[in-house]
């Protein structure tokens, strides 16, 4: 089984809500799971061979402040990401169109270009047909794991 990093990108609070979901399930398919909203570099995902972004959007399309320091890192530093595998949970407001799951998108766009693979497709929840972006993460979390 893999050992799993939910790394979380949150100002209000959803992102958390949709990893602490989600810990139990992955656990119950029997892998290690941690999550952390603390992340600021790749040496952080040590011990972890697949890495699972759950990002708000927040602004105009921008990062949450918690998750910022990681992204700038990633993209400074470009490490060799090649021996991790990731899957992307973007939250989003489709009221914003031109923003919609920016910060999700740009984190996929960041980890793509560290060389990490992605698994599967990137999940993206419209806030404002899915007030409950847990709802609709535990449904896709089902597929993603039997790709883990």
């Amino acid at each position: 089984m893999a050992s799993i990093l939910i790394l979380v990108g949150t100002e209000s609070g959803n992102a958390q809500m949709v990893a602490d979901a989600l810990q139990p399930v992955l656990k119950g398919a029997g892998h290690a799971v941690n999550v952390s909203d603390a992340a600021a570099s790749a040496a952080d995902f040590l011990g972890n061979d697949v890495l699972l972004v759950v990002c708000a959007t927040h602004g105009a399309g921008d990062i949450p402040t918690n998750i910022l320091p990681l992204a700038e890192a990633l993209e400074r530093d470009h490490p060799d990401l090649s021996g991790h595998r990731y899957g992307i949970i973007a939250l989003g407001d489709m009221t914003y169109q031109d923003t919609f799951c920016g910060a999700g998108k740009k984190l996929d766009d960041i980890f793509a270009s560290c060389g990490a693979k992605r698994i599967g497709e990137r999940l993206e929840v419209d806030a404002s047909e899915q007030p409950l972006p847990d709802e609709e993460a535990l449904t896709w979390i089902e597929g993603w794991k039997t790709l883990v």
